[in-house]
């Protein structure tokens, strides 16, 4: 069961009500925690990777913190974007590129909303193998809600997230925001919670996985 579906005629009025309220007062559950990303940006900084680094954002906030950072993205649009972005900057590069292609060394890899997008052990295993000894795996990603901790986490999160969306954005939009740039890739999460928990700590020992408000979850790792 999705609470987004829910047939009750009065959750999907309420549902209707959330959407006009946010609608109204839109923000980025993904740029949220970008926050939370960097205040565990590990001691060494020579190198960062951004895997699915879209328009730049976290790329944008990582510059300067780093000695290097590396964007990219198996959209060819979106890596365009990105690239556009930083053009002539010397300290931030941009490829279109598959993470498995990716090689070399880190000290960070960053994921926002991008590892259901691949398969997820392996992908572990190729971030464990990037990683310098002390470099960190941060991850916020999204999983399938599944047992009734997951749906109470998202009901809280629907409820909030109007709340949340006038508070950072308090003017009313009145007319569709503008975006010119490409469309986001999309998927729905194929891994629970509880599954890519697993996965984690079995690939990652001692990773940190926790749930977290606005339909993320955050992985935490140091080689």
């Amino acid at each position: 069961m999705d609470i987004r579906t829910v047939p009750n005629p009065l959750v999907r009025a309420g549902g209707r009500w959330l959407r006009r309220i946010n609608d109204r007062h839109p923000w980025s559950h993904n740029d949220h925690y970008h926050g939370w990303i960097l205040r565990r940006l590990p001691a060494r900084r020579r190198r960062a990777l951004d895997v699915g680094c879209g328009a730049g954002l976290l790329l944008s906030r990582l510059r300067g913190r780093f000695d290097e950072a590396l964007g990219i993205d198996a959209d060819a649009a979106m890596a365009a974007v990105s690239a556009e972005r930083f053009a002539g900057d010397p300290a931030v590069s941009v490829r279109h590129a598959r993470f498995e292609e990716v090689d070399g060394t880190f000290d960070t890899i960053t994921m926002i909303a991008v590892l259901h997008h691949m398969p997820l052990e392996a992908a572990l295993r190729h971030a464990s193998e990037l990683l310098e000894p002390g470099g960190r795996l941060l991850v916020v990603g999204l999983a399938r809600p599944d047992t009734v901790t997951d749906f109470s986490w998202d009901l809280v999160s629907a409820l909030l997230n109007p709340l949340v969306g006038i508070v950072k954005h308090p003017q009313p939009v009145t007319k569709p925001v503008d975006n010119d740039g490409p469309p986001l890739p999309m998927r729905d999460a194929a891994e629970t919670f509880s599954e890519l928990s697993r996965v984690a700590r079995d690939v990652l020992p001692g990773a940190r996985v926790r749930r977290r408000l606005f339909f993320r979850y955050t992985l935490e790792w140091t080689r």
